[in-house]
């Protein structure tokens, strides 16, 4: 005989408030850093290939994180793994916030990345403990308030770090998450663990997934030295290829993959991959120069821009992406995704060659990054639903969880390889790379997206409403 389990305790505003506010808190600590990269490349006395590592560390934490929390919420509950992610994710403020030096901040940067499994979990548990029309409801209003807090971050980091201190910048949004946890924990009631998952988590997986992709970090960090580290850059090269090797093997063995790689075998699938990867590479170029060039003295050829000033010029971009996804959605219900993705793929490769060869005012940079953001959340939410309907139902989280680990490395790649442009673009002797370095970057990221135009016209036109 099986107990019947007893229904979900239906939760107030109260409760849907305090995930709001965790949305909020969680959102800004998670934007604190790009406004704020060249002061702490300053500070840190980091190159701008260490500074790409510091700006990528938490992403490519959460892309790992975020399927295994899933897996955990399922079988143990969505409240208990929840907080025991944010506790995770205050020691990473904590430790960011105290970091005397880099090691010390990329740990808590790592530490950090739990916050991305967060919300996810917290759909989980609105879904779980409301009717389906509320439900929709509530996860809109989280999700907007994650959106909300991460335009706040933006725009405060800069001000804390330059009135009070970096160190301050980090505490105060993680002081925020605990306070948040405190009240999810006092006001959500804790939901039945669902059935079990009887092929468990692939820890080989993942634990062979996390070493390619720091190793991949790590080679891409080290690229612009190799004439004086041959050596190490050459051995780096070896781990990365014996990492990739032993992650297929196995993921084509494991009853449940983290990744499953058979998937990449059906075409929607992986082309959706490469335009998501191709998509966040140029992004990501932007993301990670636009700030250095705001930063350049105005002596030289930049504006002299402080952390402060920066936030305020990236707002425009936060904004544009917010808005992206229901754009998006509206698109390819009217229009078609090929149409979208085609649209989306023309805008960032005309944004990023006119800032390759336009970026004397500070204007060219906020609407060329505001574009570019546009255009990027134009493809990927495309992609994503493109994948979404292309497979199953049964293997829809499968064939995304595809695209969101892809749209990771793009990112994290792209930033990487801007930062060793700059890095090598550097001159002896001096701390400003040469103008010439942010054009080659700006212009390989329109190349490169260019050329995913030849993968967009073999897509399906995809259905219209």
């Amino acid at each position: 005989m099986t107990a019947t389990l007893a229904p979900p305790v239906r939760i107030g505003r109260a409760a849907v408030g305090a995930l709001g506010m965790l949305a909020v808190a969680t959102g800004a600590l998670e934007s604190v850093v790009t406004p704020t990269l060249p002061l702490l490349q300053r500070e840190l006395d980091m190159s701008p290939a260490e500074g790409a590592l510091l700006s990528i560390m938490l992403l490519i934490t959460g892309a790992l994180v975020t399927p295994v929390a899933g897996k955990f919420g399922d079988r143990y509950g969505g409240k208990r793994v929840l907080i025991r992610l944010m506790t995770v994710v205050s020691a990473g403020g904590l430790v960011s916030a105290l970091a005397p030096n880099l090691p010390v901040l990329l740990l808590g940067q790592v530490l950090q990345g739990a916050m991305v499994g967060a919300l996810p979990l917290s759909f989980i548990l609105v879904r779980e403990h409301l009717p389906a029309g509320e439900s929709k409801v509530a996860i809109g209003v989280v999700s907007g308030l994650f959106v909300g807090g991460g335009m706040a971050g933006t725009l405060s980091a800069g001000p804390v770090a330059e009135g009070l201190s970096r160190h301050w910048m980090f505490a105060l949004p993680t002081i925020a998450v605990i306070g948040a946890t405190l009240l999810v924990n006092r006001l959500m009631p804790h939901d039945p663990p669902g059935r079990s998952d009887a092929a468990g988590v692939d820890w080989p997986g993942l634990v062979l997934l996390s070493g390619t992709l720091v190793t991949l970090m790590l080679v891409l960090a080290l690229a612009p030295d190799i004439g004086s580290q041959p050596l190490v850059l050459g051995a780096l090269v070896v781990v990365l290829a014996a990492f990739v090797t032993g992650w297929t093997a196995v993921e084509r063995r494991a009853a449940s993959p983290m990744v499953d790689l058979r998937m990449l075998a059906r075409p929607a699938v992986w082309k959706s991959c490469v335009l998501t990867f191709v998509m966040c590479v140029g992004t990501s170029v932007a993301v990670y120069l636009v700030p250095q060039l705001f930063a350049v003295s105005a002596g030289e050829y930049g504006f002299g821009a402080g952390a402060t000033e920066i936030g305020f010029f990236l707002l425009p971009g936060a904004v544009a992406a917010s808005l992206a996804g229901p754009i998006s959605g509206i698109g390819v219900r009217r229009f078609g995704s090929r149409a979208v993705v085609t649209a989306g793929t023309v805008i960032m490769v005309a944004a990023l060659i006119a800032l390759a060869a336009v970026h004397t005012e500070v204007w060219h940079l906020v609407i060329g990054k505001m574009v570019i953001a546009l255009a990027n959340g134009l493809c990927v939410t495309a992609m994503v639903t493109i994948t979404a309907t292309s497979v199953d139902h049964g293997d829809t989280g499968i064939a995304t969880s595809l695209v969101l680990v892809t749209r990771v490395i793009g990112y994290a790649v792209g930033v990487q390889v801007s930062g060793a442009i700059l890095t090598a673009g550097t001159p002896p002797g001096s701390d400003t790379p040469a103008e010439q370095a942010f054009v080659t970057g700006f212009a390989m990221a329109g190349a490169v997206t260019a050329l995913s135009l030849l993968v967009v016209r073999t897509m399906d036109k995809g259905a219209k409403e």
